[in-house]
């Protein structure tokens, strides 16, 4: 598990590799990604947009971006924790994402929080020592 706080929010996420989603011969690999969001804080916030920037195994990089996250804008309440599932595929056996969310807090003030780097790992990856 991967985990961040920024302004007193928490992003923890947990990848898995879906085998059964994936086709290493025509090189076509699948992720899940479980993903909670913690309020740590003392004030309500929503999540109004997500950016993310994902590598693959080539140096290749895609960036996402819209509104919400899986088609939702949480409202966290102080100590109030959202969570989500959403998945990512690949061309290559293994790949990094990382990301922010866009919050809103009760004064219309916007500010970006981290989703911490994590690697997406497959059992097709190569081990290379240094």
């Amino acid at each position: 598990m991967y985990s961040k706080t920024t302004h007193d929010i928490t992003v923890t996420v947990e990848p898995h590799y879906l085998d059964q989603q994936s086709r290493p011969d025509e090189n076509h690999y699948v992720w899940a990604y479980s993903i909670e969001i913690i309020n740590g804080g003392a004030q309500e916030v929503q999540l109004l947009n997500r950016h993310w920037t994902i590598t693959d195994g080539r140096g290749q990089v895609q960036e996402v971006q819209g509104p919400g996250v899986v088609g939702e804008q949480p409202v966290l309440t102080p100590g109030d924790s959202f969570t989500y599932t959403s998945g990512c595929p690949l061309p290559t056996p293994s790949g990094i994402m990382v990301g922010r969310y866009e919050m809103q807090g009760p004064d219309g003030q916007r500010f970006w929080i981290d989703v911490p780097a994590f690697s997406l790992d497959s059992p097709y990856q190569g081990v290379v020592l240094n």
